[in-house]
């Protein structure tokens, strides 16, 4: 995020909130949060797999934290990687699977069974992300074919259990397969969770967590969207064999799943950072989901409420919400709510607000973006309407020509979103 900063200097509200979001993602840091969950004995052999956004990261803490033999191999999305000493990381395309993504789930897949058989001790490192970088279509399920399911999902608003639940039943790898692959050797999996609520069976669709969903849950999810599929995608979700693993006692022994950090633990540090900055906080959670459109009307109605009462404080909040795509713009969930909540504030000038994805990437624009008075001026001066920014699905672009977008950098590490508006902003 360095490149943003000759924007942030606009103001001490704006980089204020700047550094509040560098918290949050420093927080879930997996130098920082990996190291206390290994196990005491580093000098057994270990097998490493993984997937996510923040996989290479976490390979490399692994890496300088064991001393004992390790080997394996872990897929990050294109432009997310890093050296991880004895682990290779490879590359994969996000958010849609590609051809190197399903090479990689057969190698993963390979790595668990190739780990049952020689009696190694498996580590999983999962985050945000791996739906898509470790893919393996089941038999007779082009990936063109799941690819425009998964696609159109993306695009309808749909929240991300619900995507998940599709991508888990067409799949041989999520909604517990690999675990079953595993069994019975003994797995740790270590897992950054990006979702709200934490649920192991949503996060990366739960490879190694059974699925309390049913294929015919995802019949449901793609006909409540109107989601066009093909016949080879609908003849597949009416077999059995389209079934997930599912709870029960016992079946799932083998696995010691720990959450090495999660939305609501990095969104807690930034609220305790804002706090010994001297300001009162209004902290709404980390697993807020919803349309961002309607969640920035929301929150604006908040903070407008707030600044008539004579408050002045900052309002913070993380989770996930859902955009439906509407145009052809670029745009992402971050800058649709934050471009929202400047529409519902009608002009009031003294909230400061930003909104970022905490992976550094936010949908098909930067990470993310900010405003404060001096830009709100900027977008009157200019004559920018931002709703016909919204209706097109192009919000990314509002903020760039204003020289408030965060560019794209990844930071290696995935708690969703934090958003922030601060009321009173001009008082900072």
């Amino acid at each position: 995020m360095d490149s943003s900063r000759e924007y942030l200097s606009v103001s001490k509200a704006a980089r204020l909130l700047h550094t509040l979001y560098l918290t949050m993602v420093e927080a879930a840091n997996p130098a920082r949060v990996l190291p206390p969950h290994l196990p005491a004995d580093r000098g057994t052999p270990l097998r490493v797999i993984g997937a996510g956004k923040a996989a290479a990261s976490m390979a490399a803490a692994l890496d300088r934290h064991w001393s004992g033999p390790l080997r394996g191999f872990v897929v990050t999305p294109y432009g997310h990687a890093l050296p991880a000493g004895r682990v290779e990381v490879r590359e994969a395309s996000h958010p849609l699977p590609d051809l190197l993504a399903v090479e990689c789930g057969k190698a993963l897949l390979g790595s668990v069974t190739a780990a049952a058989r020689e009696g190694e001790r498996l580590v999983c490192l999962l985050s945000g992300g791996a739906s898509s970088l470790a893919c393996l279509p089941p038999p007779g399920v082009p990936l063109a074919e799941k690819r425009a399911v998964v696609d159109a999902l993306l695009r309808s608003g749909a929240g991300i259990a619900e995507i998940n639940c599709v991508r888990k039943h067409l799949s041989l790898l999520k909604g517990g397969r690999l675990a079953q692959a595993a069994w019975p050797r003994e797995v740790l999996c270590l897992a950054i969770s990006d979702v709200p609520g934490d649920d192991p069976a949503v996060i990366g669709s739960g490879p190694f967590s059974p699925d309390p969903t049913t294929r015919e849950d995802a019949l449901a999810v793609l006909e409540h969207y109107g989601i066009a599929s093909s016949a080879a995608v609908r003849e597949w979700l009416g077999n059995l064999d389209a079934e997930s693993p599912k709870p029960g006692p016992g079946g799932f022994s083998h696995v010691d799943y720990r959450l090495l950090a999660t939305p609501a633990t990095a969104l807690a540090a930034s609220v305790a950072r804002a706090r010994g900055l001297g300001l009162d906080v209004l902290d709404l959670g980390a697993a807020i989901e919803g349309d961002a459109t309607a969640l920035g009307h929301a929150h604006a109605a908040i903070a407008l409420e707030r600044l008539a009462a004579g408050w002045r404080g900052i309002i913070l909040s993380g989770g996930e919400t859902s955009v439906v795509v509407r145009g052809a713009g670029q745009g992402g969930r971050n800058t649709e709510y934050l471009a929202a909540v400047i529409e519902a504030l009608n002009g009031a000038a003294d909230v400061a607000g930003l909104a970022a994805d905490t992976d550094g990437i936010d949908g098909s624009g930067g990470a993310g973006a900010w405003f404060d008075a001096a830009v709100l001026a900027h977008a009157r001066a200019r004559g920018l309407a931002v709703s016909s920014f919204i209706q097109t699905s192009d919000t990314y672009t509002f903020f760039a020509t204003l020289g408030s977008a965060l560019p794209a950098s990844p930071t290696r590490t995935n708690v969703n979103d934090f958003r922030a508006l601060l009321v009173g902003a001009g008082t900072v």
